[in-house]
């Protein structure tokens, strides 16, 4: 078949051959298989990006790396001051707690607002050799989670200093790292990908993650949030919808379980908040593949 494709002033047809149904499953294997395995060839790129980024950040900065304990120690004193000093929050050692939503919930800003300017900000690589586009978005997203384990010192020592001991279920730390990496990349892929056409998308997603600090239970618990609420005539379950439309809510909520609580997960909430991290990286991906051979004629 023939697909008829603008590019500038000129018109592109390109035949691209059709794939029968019962074939694309197959198809579909192969070409994941390929792309992995090319991904594998291009680690030593991957693994200098991440390191490009690590100090290009640090860079001609007195402390370097422990600005990424500084940064969340600093935004955990002033939650603290304005939540028990000013308002008396009822949360006992609410540094512990805030600290716990904090950490993951910069991961999360960091890797999403440095994907969305990924592809067009390194335009002068795309432009000049051949690799694999998506190692733009997975070494960002690598070298905050970087931070992100370094910061999980700063935890340890905040539970220590508040008497918390880490009991047996902080095991299934990894499994939430791995879960919120998988969310992390699906939405970073669909950013990137809109951004090289749709520069908006930049500033759009800065006021959606500053939105979505406030909506996530980050410095208070789900339970302050009201179980009910009526809006048009129609009893809204607010728990259901902002655990639903708003997946970093549940991946906050199961580390403070494992975590600051120490207690049993409900695996059927967390295999729940995998399926959905998976759904968020089969879009992302299949955005990013569909349009990639594009990036270099738009930035």
């Amino acid at each position: 078949m023939y697909v008829v494709r603008k590019t500038g002033q000129r018109t592109v047809i390109q035949v691209v051959e059709a794939t029968p149904l019962r074939q694309r499953p197959l198809r579909l294997w192969l070409d994941t298989r390929a792309r992995l395995r090319e991904l594998w060839l291009y680690r030593g790129l991957m693994q200098n990006l991440v390191l490009r980024d690590l100090k290009v950040r640090y860079k001609n900065s007195i402390l370097g790396v422990f600005w990424s304990l500084l940064n969340p120690l600093l935004m955990m004193l002033v939650f603290t001051a304005v939540f028990t000093v000013m308002r008396g929050s009822p949360i006992a050692k609410f540094p512990a707690f805030v600290l716990v939503g904090l950490l993951p919930w910069q991961f999360f800003h960091d890797s999403v607002s440095g994907a969305t300017h990924s592809i067009v900000g390194n335009s002068h690589l795309i432009n000049k050799v051949y690799f694999p586009r998506e190692i733009l978005v997975i070494s960002g997203v690598l070298s905050n989670l970087v931070n992100f384990l370094i910061g999980l010192l700063l935890l340890i020592l905040i539970f220590s200093l508040f008497g918390l001991p880490l009991k047996g279920w902080a095991l299934l730390l990894p499994i939430m790292i791995v879960i919120q990496i998988i969310f992390i990349l699906g939405l970073s892929f669909t950013v990137a990908a809109a951004n090289v056409f749709y520069r908006d998308v930049g500033m759009l997603v800065s006021v959606v993650l500053l939105a979505g600090f406030f909506l996530t239970p980050v410095f208070y618990p789900m339970s302050q949030l009201p179980k009910s609420y009526m809006l048009f005539g129609i009893d809204w379950d607010v728990w259901r919808l902002v655990y639903y439309l708003n997946p970093m809510a549940s991946i906050i909520e199961n580390y403070r379980i494992i975590l600051f609580i120490g207690a049993k997960p409900a695996f059927p909430f967390v295999f729940r908040t995998f399926i959905t991290a998976v759904g968020f990286l089969v879009i992302g991906l299949a955005i990013f593949y569909r349009y990639h051979s594009r990036f270099g004629e738009e930035v």
